[in-house]
Parts: structure tokens; sequence; C-alpha cells
């Protein structure tokens, strides 16, 4: 014969089952949920950025950095020998803050020296303007380990007078973290040299 108690055992243990249902397919979703999350965000990490045809950074489209090393070093070296050598008495300060992102203390060391020889007090002097041309860089990977030969052609105009120049630079290229805008492409320069300057006949 049933009676009231043995119900109530019947819809506790039915009570029971379901709750513990509930919780398994709970964990089982919010495991599914986070794992998914997880492995998205390391693959938009992995690749968060992607570069334009004119080398230029277009953030967050699902290209990995590393397929577009070499496009990122050649605009990277271009950005920088524009900034530091494509001057006037009207942008010089705010080209030179540019390039002093871009590169370690070898490039401030430069920058000081060329201060000190009074190259910065002549272009306000006599309103200098110095027009870069043409930037060649060239790359070489030794061991993990970026090199690059950078030829840059400018025009330094003194009114009357126009001298074209060429300047061999070397160094290399250590990648750091991406800071927009000021290094957008996430490398520095180190150990820079300039090798040459010549004056181009005309």
């Amino acid at each position: 014969m049933e009676t009231p108690y043995q119900n109530i055992y019947k819809v506790l243990k039915l009570n029971r089952f379901i709750v513990l249902s509930v919780v398994i397919c709970s964990f089982l979703t919010s495991t599914l949920a986070l794992w998914t999350a997880f492995s998205t965000s390391r693959k938009a990490l992995n690749s968060a950025f992607a570069i334009n045809t004119d080398g230029s950074i277009i953030p967050l489209t699902l290209v990995t950095q590393k397929e577009n090393f070499r496009v990122e070093a050649l605009a990277h070296l271009e950005l920088f020998h524009s900034y530091f050598y494509d001057i006037d008495a009207s942008n010089y300060e705010k080209n030179l803050e540019k390039a002093l992102w871009l590169g370690n203390s070898s490039v401030d060391n430069l920058y000081r020296q060329k201060k000190a020889d009074g190259v910065y007090n002549r272009l306000l002097q006599y309103s200098l303007v110095q027009e870069v041309l043409e930037i060649d860089s060239k790359l070489e990977e030794q061991e993990d380990v970026y090199y690059f030969r950078t030829k840059v052609i400018f025009e330094l105009n003194r009114g009357s007078i126009i001298d074209t120049y060429e300047l061999i630079s070397t160094g290399k290229l250590l990648p750091v973290d991406r800071h927009f805008p000021n290094n957008p492409h996430g490398l520095l320069i180190t150990d820079y040299f300039e090798n040459s300057l010549r004056k181009l006949a005309k």
C-alpha cells in the first residue's frame, strides 16, 4: 500500500535528479564557453593587425604578424628615416620627437651629437630645407636577428643652392610591444650608425 511519505520520497528523488542534471549541464556549457573564449582570444592576440599595401597598420584584422614582418620592417625603416632626415625649420622638433620613439639610445645619442654639432641651429639660422627623395632598405636575418642597411637620398636646399646627398646607415631591428600611434609596427631600431655620407654630382 502506497503512503503519502512514499510519494514525497519519489518527488524528492525526482527533484534531486533534475537539479543534478541542470548543474552538470551548466558546468559543461560554462566549460565549453570558457574554452571557446580562451581559444578565440589566443588567436586574436597572435594575429590582431593587418598590413596595408603601403605598409601602414590596420588594427584588429586577423592576419599574423609573422607573415608580414618584412613589410612592417621596411615600413618602420621608411618611417624612421623620413622623420629623422626629412626636416626643416618648421617641423624638425616634431619629426625628431617621432623618430626617437622608433629607435633606442643609439638613435638618441646620434641626435644629441648632431645637436651638439649645431646641425639643427644651422637649420634654423639659414632656413634650410632637407627633403628626403628616396629610401631604400635591405633586410638580412641571422640567427633570429634582423640587420638592415638603408640608403637615403636627400636634398639640402640652401635657397639659391640645392645639393643632393647619399647617406648609408645600418643597424638592427628589435621586436617590442606596439604603441599606437608612436610605434605602430612594434619594432625598435638598435645599434644605429651612419656609415657614410657623400655629395652626389649633379
